[in-house]
């Protein structure tokens, strides 16, 4: 368990943040300039904050009362930033062996071939950094923080650097660490698809405080929360995998409610989390009949959020969790939608892309 509470100066605003990250992947939340990386720079001993304590599973790394500061390379934490910062003049096997150079004798440790294997990165091994793509970079970065055996994974925006393609090559590589190493990490992030995939809890940060703390799913699901706007808030769906169809679409199981998308991976029987975009969601007051939509979630209005615009976010509970619907306000009235009312929730089965599915964690 990280505790951290934190005070600093920043330009424009101060930071001010108390939080809990427990066992799993915490992701710091927010848009950029809301005190993020300051966070996750005084947790790894890069920042000196001008007030707080932080400790980890009892120690403490530093309290400014008592004038205590761990230095840097006795915290143990393994540091991803947003791009590898490889040594360049050595290959890549040579580079994670410097991150194993730095694990404590008696720590338990992952071995080389483990985290090699883990990352897919044997092809590389003796590559040096300039002949590697930014996303393969970025796996090595994170196979040199994992052989030095730390006690916490701090990630920094890992993705930022990268264009759409090789972020979805790295987010599989994460959820890995998530599910088969089971090191905590701390990890910021702006985009709602990264914690989608990754979060066990998330920490909303809006101008240098804590906005909300949850699950990635009660997060996600209010869009009063989400830091990059309407546009990004939806649903996060937990469902089964419950086979693989021949005409290449893969059908879920979410709560007793069947769910089809474009064909993954993932085995019969596998977890999966689903994110489901709330402009991608048609709302119908009867269930509709003679469309191309496969996916329809009966369910109940929770409630109708409106603005000074003409937009309306309507919050449904169906058998597979909160999905949420951005409308028109004229819709809205037009289907007398208000809270109690039956409606059903349509998804077209191409507008789930593969980067809103992930291993359920």
């Amino acid at each position: 368990m990280l505790t951290v509470s934190l005070q600093h100066a920043l330009t424009g605003f101060g930071l001010d943040v108390q939080f809990e990250a427990p066992p799993g992947v915490t992701v710091l939340f927010g848009r950029s300039g809301t005190g993020k990386t300051t966070v996750i720079q005084a947790v790894a001993g890069l920042l000196r904050p001008d007030q707080g304590r932080v400790t980890l599973n009892g120690e403490v790394l530093f309290d400014t009362s008592q004038r205590h500061w761990l230095p840097p390379h006795k915290r143990r934490m393994g540091y991803v930033f947003q791009e590898g910062r490889l040594f360049p003049h050595l290959t890549v096997r040579q580079n994670l062996l410097f991150g194993q150079w730095f694990a404590p004798r008696g720590a338990k440790r992952e071995s080389l071939d483990r985290v090699v294997d883990l990352l897919g990165i044997d092809p590389l091994l003796q590559r040096r950094p300039g002949r590697l793509s930014g996303g393969e970079k970025q796996r090595v970065a994170i196979g040199r923080a994992l052989l030095s055996a730390p006690r916490m994974i701090l990630a920094d925006e890992p993705l930022s650097a990268l264009d759409e393609a090789r972020k979805a090559e790295i987010l599989p590589y994460f959820e890995r660490l998530r599910d088969e190493i089971g090191i905590p990490m701390l990890y910021v992030s702006h985009s709602a698809a990264e914690v989608a995939r990754l979060a066990t809890t998330v920490v909303v940060l809006q101008d240098g405080k804590v906005q909300r703390q949850g699950s990635a799913a009660e997060v996600l699901s209010d869009p009063a929360v989400m830091p990059a706007g309407v546009r990004a808030a939806g649903a996060l769906l937990e469902a089964r995998v419950a086979r693989h169809h021949a005409d290449g679409l893969t059908e879920l199981e979410a709560g007793g409610v069947p769910l089809f998308l474009p064909q993954i991976t993932k085995a019969p029987g596998s977890q999966v989390r689903v994110r489901i975009s709330a402009h991608e969601v048609i709302l119908s007051r009867q269930r509709p009949e003679g469309l191309s939509a496969l996916n329809i979630l009966p369910g109940t209005v929770e409630h109708v959020r409106t603005g000074s615009g003409p937009g309306a976010m309507v919050s449904l509970r169906t058998p597979a969790g909160r999905v949420l619907a951005r409308v028109t306000r004229r819709s809205a009235q037009a289907l007398e939608l208000e809270a109690g009312a039956d409606c059903f929730a349509v998804v077209k089965t191409v507008s789930i892309a593969p980067e809103d599915i992930g291993g359920a964690g």
